[in-house]
């Protein structure tokens, strides 16, 4: 095996290889280099050399390399990078696939070139000894060796891909997906053995993931991704099962899908039951297992009505109509009737099995479980609406089948119905999974069903009946299958009957009294007696209640509806919420777990990152010692080599010294043996110049005499030559006469043509001369008008923006302007509001200043008038009374002066100043200070006021 230091080199290699047509050589060096342990590492050039190898192994057809290649490949990008192998089995599979196709388009027939049991089986010896002894090959057998191989190599690219992804939870998608196209292939190409192989291949993938629970990226089935591409390959696996016919794969399929639910412990959508139920009825109508047929179309219209709100009335009433007909179509009698107690465990055992599969019960305890007849059937049927649903035919038949006791025209009853119902049926619309409904099935099995019934029911009428008779009375069948219907129902003790061919009758043998059908019989005669005695003699009726309470009965009811349509809104709403809650308990979960898996992933990614960093520096040192020690021992053979020629005897250790060491050692000899040897060339350089030297003293006098010898040999060649020239100059010469006598005869036609050539050439040069100027001048001119339309846009554009400049600056200098008049206008008004409160405030302080001195002299004139009143009693002089009189004449308003409201209120009044107030709450001994204080208030008031209108004002301007 060749050692690449690089894996670039195994590639080049391999494309050499592949250059000249080695194409298995390159194959195997690829291989080589794949499979050796020295490049675990992941790079992008293992990629595209893993590419190049899968092409190799397509275009040979070597699947066991493509698998050891791949499984490699695992290997290294397991834990790095999964994307690359998924990219290289992508490429693997498309490449398969695209030969397969391109080697059956060359294929005429394809069914002949197809027409082959089993993919995985070599030819047979006859087929062998056929194709060596007849002398000519069929295109049959040319079309079976061009693509059957190809078809073989795409099977086993398939398996392949299966087998390496099966433990993978990072392409759990790309085997979904692989899993897929090879359904496909089984589906387009009628391939039952390979499908039957690969469901089986399937089957033990999930088996070996549930037995081995330890490995490490083995898939999670908890996940609801994982879960979900599971079963939808289980699902796609069920649906291509029963479009090839392979109904017993089909129905291991479905116990799959059940099996891999009860793992997880989930129901899947309602979508994907509603397929699941619909392959069930399919499934079990072949099997002819009736019973399990209807209950399957029992789950299925109950999935439909609750889930597809899409349906239309239409087609739920034809769905209903099934369930109707499929569960008449179970035969009425118990086929378990006399058989031996293993086969009633083998019977029980099955029915449980089977009510599990259909009711989807993931709990594997019996407990608890209903048992599936056709009594119960039925009574489920009535109980949940399904009869409302159904159309008017079926509901006839039914009741003419399960209700009706009519002996004598049954049969006749039910033919007309019968046939309205083999019309019925067709295809559904797109928001159904069942893509088609046939009623027409059902038309054996319900005559069948007719015929049980009116045996039945002439049984216990009729003791003796000719054959001729019940053969009119049965338009469906002849007496003989009639003969076979009544012979299971005798076994299984459903009708007792003999049939007396010698004497054309038939006889129905009596049964005892405590027999079912007798006890049926007399009840029915009972209540028919009952009936016909009520019709002659009719009871007296009685006045009830329930006439009065029927007005009110009708608001009862609507009442009644309303409350269970509100409940049943709140019982959707409740389903919904929940669903919803479910959904996000779920999202949630994913989504810690997608955090949590991403944590380890980045973890994993660092410590694989940290070991590959470490490896790497361990390998790099490695190499660098490996390297020193291999320099070391060439070191250390070379001394000795060097020491064992000069016959010395070695006294080197090379365990016991280092590279240094021997460095230094190897140094210091090179030094002593370049000094030897110059003394060895300074001896030999004496040696030669002394030889040198004689030789050249004996030579001299024999090349002086070699010398003359030669000029004299060169002097006479030189003569012999140059007359050998003479003779043939003059001979050229002759010749050259001679040829110009002969073509001095040309030379007028030679001018002639000349003239005429140079003519033809000077006028053709003249034209395209003349035709490059026009060009030139036009291209001059088309530039010359560019260039001046493009100068008159430029000084249009610089116009342009000049006067846009200008009108920016004068706007910006008018809003300028306008700026500085506002601003002079609100200083010039702001000035003339602080010169009027200037002037408020300055006649504001007058007018205080006169308001106090006038006090003060009120003041000063009562202290007076007190201390006056204190004297004994006297007629108190005119000064007195007329010192009011002066202080309201000087309270009075003058002209031109200013006073305040409540003052002149107070003068206009009385004609007075009235005697101040004393202040609530000041004390008696301060009295005339609050009252000062008092007096002066108002005036402080409608001072501030006013200042603070004037305040306001200014600030809203």
């Amino acid at each position: 095996m060749s050692q690449f230091l690089k894996p670039e080199n195994a590639l080049k290699r391999a494309e050499e290889l592949i250059n000249v047509g080695q194409k298995q050589d390159a194959l195997q060096t690829l291989h080589d280099l794949i499979t050796s342990k020295r490049y675990r590492a992941w790079q992008k050039t293992l990629e595209k050399i893993m590419l190049k190898y899968i092409d190799l192994c397509v275009e040979m057809r070597k699947g066991r390399y493509a698998k050891d290649g791949l499984i490699q490949y695992r290997i290294i990008c397991q834990q790095v990078n999964v994307g690359s192998l998924e990219e290289v089995i992508k490429h693997f599979i498309h490449l398969s696939t695209e030969k397969a196709e391109h080697a059956r388009s060359h294929a005429e027939e394809l069914e002949a070139a197809l027409d082959v049991d089993d993919l995985e089986a070599d030819k047979k010896p006859e087929d062998l000894m056929l194709s060596y002894v007849s002398g000519e090959k069929g295109k049959e057998r040319s079309d079976r060796e061009l693509v059957t191989p190809w078809f073989k190599f795409l099977w086993e690219t398939y398996r392949t891909v299966l087998e390496i992804l099966r433990n993978n939870s990072k392409l759990e998608a790309l085997y979904a997906m692989t899993a897929h196209r090879a359904f496909q292939f089984c589906k387009q190409y009628k391939r039952t053995t390979e499908f039957r192989r690969l469901c089986e291949i399937i089957r033990n993938h999930l088996a070996n993931l549930n037995k081995y629970r330890d490995q490490r990226d083995r898939p999670d089935l908890s996940a609801p991704e994982s879960l979900q591409l599971f079963l939808d390959t289980r699902f796609e696996q069920l649906k291509i099962a029963t479009e090839l016919g392979l109904w017993q794969e089909a129905f291991r399929s479905v116990e799959d899908i059940h099996g891999l639910m009860c793992l997880v412990k989930k129901t899947p959508k309602a979508s994907l039951l509603v397929v699941y139920y619909a392959k069930l009825t399919e499934i079990f109508w072949i099997s002819s297992s009736h019973l399990y047929h209807a209950y399957a179309w029992f789950r299925l219209f109950v999935l439909q009505k609750s889930f597809n709100k899409n349906l239309s009335q239409k087609d739920l009433q034809l769905i209903a109509s099934s369930v109707v007909l499929a569960a008449l179509s179970v035969p009425p009698h118990d086929h378990t009737h006399g058989a031996s107690h293993l086969e009633l465990e083998h019977e029980k055992e099955r029915n449980l099995r089977m009510a599990n599969l259909i009711g989807f019960n993931l709990e594997t305890k019996p407990e608890g479980r209903e048992v599936l007849s056709r009594s119960s059937l039925l009574v489920d049927l009535v109980s949940k609406g399904v009869m409302s649903y159904v159309t008017q035919e079926v509901k006839d038949i039914y009741h003419l089948l399960e209700h009706e006791f009519l002996p004598s025209d049954l049969a006749l009853k039910v033919q007309p119905l019968l046939t309205k119902i083999s019309k019925l049926g067709g295809k559904l619309s797109t928001a159904s999974s069942v893509p088609e409904v046939q009623m027409s099935q059902y038309v054996p099995a319900l005559e069948k069903l007719a015929t049980l019934r009116l045996l039945q029911q002439v049984s216990n009428v009729y003791q003796t009946m000719k054959i001729e008779t019940l053969s009119g009375m049965i338009p469906f069948f002849d007496f003989s299958v009639v003969e076979k219907i009544s012979v299971d129902a005798v076994k299984q003790k459903f009708v007792s009957m003999k049939v007396d061919h010698m004497k054309n009758v038939i006889i129905f043998c009596k049964v005892s009294l405590e027999s079912d059908g007798l006890r049926d019989h007399l009840a029915n005669f009972a209540e028919q007696l009952n009936n016909a005695r009520q019709m002659i003699y009719p009871p007296e009726r009685k006045p009830s209640k329930l006439g009065a309470l029927l007005p009110s009965l009708t608001e009862v009811v609507a009442k009644e509806h309303k409350r269970l349509l509100a409940r049943k809104s709140i019982i959707e709403k409740r389903k919904e919420e929940q669903e919803r809650q479910l959904l996000e308990m779920e999202r949630e979960e994913e989504s810690k777990r997608l955090r949590q898996q991403k944590i380890t992933e980045e973890a994993e990614q660092k410590r694989l990152a940290a070991e590959y960093e470490q490896r790497k520096n361990q390998r790099i040192l490695r190499e660098i010692e490996e390297r020193q020690m291999e320099e070391t021992q060439a070191l250390l053979q070379e001394a000795e080599k060097r020491i064992k020629k000069k016959g010395k005897k070695p006294i080197i250790e090379g365990d016991k010294l280092s590279k240094q060491t021997l460095m230094e050692l190897a140094l210091t000899e090179q030094v002593r043996e370049r000094q030897e040897m110059e003394k060895k060339l300074q001896k030999l350089a004496k040696t030669m110049d002394y030889l040198e030297r004689a030789k050249r003293e004996e030579a001299a006098p024999l090349i002086e005499a070699a010398y003359q010898q030669r000029l004299v040999e060169e002097r006479t060649l030189h003569e012999h030559e140059q007359q050998k020239e003479v003779e043939l100059s003059q001979q050229r010469h002759e010749g050259d006469l001679m040829e110009k006598e002969r073509l001095v005869r040309m030379i007028g036609n030679k001018e002639i043509y000349q003239e005429r050539v140079v003519s033809h050439r000077q006028a053709e040069f003249s034209r395209l001369r003349r035709e490059r100027e026009e060009s030139i001048s036009r291209i001059l001119q088309s530039r010359r008008q560019e260039r001046e339309k493009m100068r008159k846009l430029k000084f249009y554009l610089k116009l342009e923006e000049e006067r846009q400049e200008k009108l920016r600056a004068e706007e910006e200098a008018r809003k300028l302007e306008e700026a500085e008049r506002r601003k002079k206008e609100e200083a010039e008004r702001l000035a003339k509001l602080a010169e009027i409160a200037e002037k408020q405030r300055q006649r504001e302080q007058e007018l205080e200043e006169k308001e106090r001195k006038r006090r003060e002299e009120l003041l000063g004139r009562t202290t007076e008038a007190a201390l006056k009143t204190s004297e004994p009693l006297a007629r108190p002089p005119d000064s007195v009374y007329a010192a009011p009189a002066a202080a309201a004449a000087s309270a009075a308003p003058t002209a031109g002066k200013y006073v305040p409201k409540f003052r002149r209120e107070r003068t206009e009044g009385t004609g007075a100043a009235p005697p101040p107030e004393t202040d609530r709450w000041s004390k008696p001994d301060s009295g005339d200070r609050w009252r000062s204080g008092d007096d002066r208030r108002p005036s402080a008031f409608g001072s501030g006021s006013r200042a603070s209108s004037t305040w306001s004002s200014s600030r809203n301007r």
